[in-house]
């Protein structure tokens, strides 16, 4: 399962509602959303790869995959969510579908949006997770040793370790989430030991239902609706929730296992100084742009020319007729900003073939 909904507002204003981050090409020449279905392709075979999003964005979504370059000639499968309700709603309507079909299935949960370094070491991650949620029945999530404090991540404390096949570990127990850190104790953390939380779950789909029932019961009360075939009425009447909130943060169930890949959520417009290559002064620069006696600029231009000079570490973004200029350490408060603004600023036009 892919999860290609969402707006990516801290990409403003190149993403917007009808162009959302992950048909932005942010961490390669492609769009998000292609390379993640080409890594999933690694895992498991078409028919058995889903794309959960909102109607209004199959479309685009549709069209992105179907690009040149893509190993996929026929897009994968729209499961539409009828209402926006997060992540816990959307998996468990998900993983209801699948234990129709097949009661033993495991289900592995992308995101659409994330870049990740590695194709192989991905793929032994999240196939060595499989492993351990099928012999263990756990909630598995991939945990990524962080290189840096990082206030937007949310964290996990290690419990003990879970024996592989081998007697070497696999996996270990989470001992507890933390959700987004202040800067001090972000790093705290970082020297504790404790790993970014990628988001990338794996889990037998009866033993997540059953997490829902026993954690969740803003999710688990309207279940019911799923099994009478009410999925719209499931979607208008359950609670807006997390994976995380409603299940993980609760079970006692979870594991993890170490990734041994780059990752990034690429949550806003300061990712790109890590995943793309930069200048001598470490300036990213996106269409037509120069900076000249600057450094660690971020620049993205879809349209015209974009100069700096003698300016460091500053994000400049000219997308759909408006120019946004802000700080790098600022790059992640444009939902702040966008709260602020006009109607018409938030929602920039783009002219055909933009």
């Amino acid at each position: 399962m892919i999860l290609a909904g969402g707006i990516g507002s801290r990409f403003w204003p190149a993403s917007t509602p009808d162009r959302p981050k992950q048909l932005l090409a942010l961490a390669s020449t492609r769009p998000l959303i292609r390379d993640t279905v080409d890594r999933a392709l690694g895992l498991v075979p078409e028919h058995r790869l889903h794309l959960l999003a909102g109607s209004h964005l199959s479309a685009p979504l549709a069209a992105a995959l179907q690009e040149d370059g893509g190993s996929s000639e026929v897009p994968p499968s729209f499961w539409v969510e009828p209402r926006a309700r997060g992540t816990g709603p959307v998996l468990t309507w998900a993983a209801h579908r699948i234990a129709g079909d097949d009661p033993d299935g495991v289900m592995i949960s992308l995101h659409s949006d994330h870049f990740i370094e590695s194709e192989a070491a991905f793929r032994a991650a999240v196939e060595r997770a499989v492993e351990v949620a099928r012999r263990d029945d756990l909630l598995l999530t991939v945990a990524i040793p962080p290189d840096r404090p990082e206030t937007g991540y949310g964290y996990l404390r290690p419990g003990d370790s879970i024996p592989g096949a081998t007697g070497t570990p696999a996996a270990w127990r989470v001992g507890s989430f933390v959700e987004k850190p202040d800067y001090e104790t972000a790093q705290a953390y970082v020297e504790r030991g404790y790993f970014w939380n990628s988001g990338i779950f794996v889990w037998r789909v009866q033993r997540f239902l059953a997490e829902v029932r026993l954690h969740a019961p803003e999710i688990a009360e309207h279940l019911p609706l799923l099994d009478e075939g009410q999925d719209e009425r499931f979607f208008e009447r359950v609670a807006h929730i997390s994976v995380d909130e409603a299940v993980l943060e609760r079970s006692g169930r979870v594991a993890a296992v170490e990734a041994g890949f780059r990752w990034d959520d690429v949550g806003t417009w300061d990712a790109l100084a890590r995943t793309r290559r930069g200048d001598g002064g470490g300036n990213v620069v996106e269409g037509r742009g120069s900076v000249v006696a600057g450094r660690g600029n971020v620049v993205w231009a879809e349209e015209g020319s974009v100069v700096l000079f003698g300016v460091d570490n500053l994000v400049v973004v000219r997308s759909g007729g408006v120019t946004l200029v802000t700080h790098r350490d600022r790059a992640g408060e444009l939902k702040t900003l966008l709260q602020a603004l006009p109607p018409g600023l938030r929602n920039p036009s783009r002219r055909d073939g933009e």
